[in-house]
């Protein structure tokens, strides 16, 4: 499993509200091109999200499925991208004072991921997950200073 945890300097309900909005990954997931469709009751229980991934001219169509939503506190997805199979993606949103102390953990649950994983795969995919809540982390500050009309 792959962890990473950030101090977002924004409140739960501010960082919940990006995550609220399927169409707003393609802003921060890194690796994501573009998102090919949001279900409009994301991120309820059963929501899909339709994504493609791709670096250079190498794309691949990922299906994410909200498994467990509890708002401002606990996202978890089952993203699959076939033929590599599923990982669980767990998001959990801990009040840090006014700020937000995101968790994010990876873990592969079926296909070859689950045989590769180990120090390799789980480093990758924590400079790659460190990535994206830096991105994730500027947006929640860049909307909340737009807002408020101050800087954080």
């Amino acid at each position: 499993m792959a962890r990473n945890r950030c101090l977002i300097l924004s409140p739960p309900s501010d960082v919940w509200r990006l995550l609220s909005d399927g169409r707003r990954y393609g802003e921060w997931v890194t690796g994501n091109r573009e998102v090919l469709a949001a279900d409009p009751h994301w991120p309820d229980v059963g929501a899909r999200l339709k994504v493609r991934l791709g670096a250079g001219p190498l794309t691949l169509d990922d299906t994410c499925v909200v498994r467990i939503s509890e708002p401002a506190h606990r996202l978890e997805l089952e993203a699959k991208a076939d033929p590599f199979g599923a990982a669980r993606i767990a998001m959990r949103l801990t009040p840090w004072g006014e700020h937000t102390l995101f968790t994010l953990d990876w873990h592969p649950l079926r296909g070859p991921g689950t045989r590769m994983h180990g120090l390799p795969v789980d480093y990758f995919v924590r400079v790659r997950n460190g990535m994206m809540l830096t991105k994730l982390a500027r947006i929640a500050v860049r909307e909340r200073e737009r807002e408020s009309g101050t800087r954080v």
